[in-house]
């Protein structure tokens, strides 16, 4: 039995896999650990799926990473401790889920949709050595952590599956790009891909990110 800071849920790896993978999800504002936790159907089966919960609470089975709020000109103003404090309890999380899964760190992957992908896009950027890759849906860069992005030694090799929907009403294409553009000057092996969708997953994006998952382990 897994024993975490945060609230989660597991489904494990096949046990006949030799050298199993570890997929850390993370919601978007507003939901909970049930939500991503129903991808794990279709997460390859030689990975253990840990969907998490967030620590703060929104309101009933609703819970995010960090607050926020929006000004009138649409500028997005986050709740910087809480987010400081979110990236760190993961970081011990999937830290110990690790260790007690006995999975070293370059079989881990984190992924997020919304605000849970900028966690997952914040903790690649910023403490590679946790990880080897990121699986980051409908997200966006947060503008405090572009100081504090690793160096492209520590970066080297690491892997991003970063998606996005043409005609996201929510968090707009073009956060998609920006963070494109900065991956693009550093040494992330970045697999980029666009759907004709909303701030929502669609099925080709399923399988086209599970496929990409599966490729890490080959």
């Amino acid at each position: 039995m897994l024993d975490l800071p945060l609230s989660f849920l597991h489904r494990p790896a096949n046990a006949a896999s030799a050298a199993p993978w570890l997929l850390v999800l993370m919601h978007g504002v507003g939901s909970n650990e049930e939500d991503l936790f129903g991808l794990a159907p279709y997460v390859p089966r030689n990975f253990h799926v840990l969907s998490l919960r967030a620590p703060y609470v929104m309101g009933p089975g609703a819970y995010g990473w960090f607050e926020f709020s929006i000004t009138r000109s649409g500028e997005r103003i986050i709740d910087e401790p809480q987010e400081e404090a979110s990236r760190a309890t993961v970081a011990t999380t999937l830290t110990l889920a690790a260790q007690q899964l006995g999975i070293p760190a370059d079989r881990v992957v984190v992924g997020g949709f919304s605000q849970g992908g900028i966690i997952a896009l914040s903790l690649l950027l910023t403490q590679p050595g946790l990880l080897q890759g990121a699986m980051v849906l409908h997200s966006r860069l947060l503008a405090q952590v572009v100081p504090l992005v690793a160096t492209n030694a520590a970066l080297t090799g690491k892997q991003l599956w970063l998606s996005h929907g043409t005609h996201d009403q929510v968090i707009p294409l073009d956060r998609a790009h920006a963070i494109r553009e900065l991956v693009q000057t550093l040494p992330i092996e970045l697999r980029y891909s666009e759907y004709p969708s909303a701030h929502e997953l669609i099925q080709q994006e399923l399988v086209d990110a599970m496929g990409w998952l599966e490729g890490l382990t080959v």
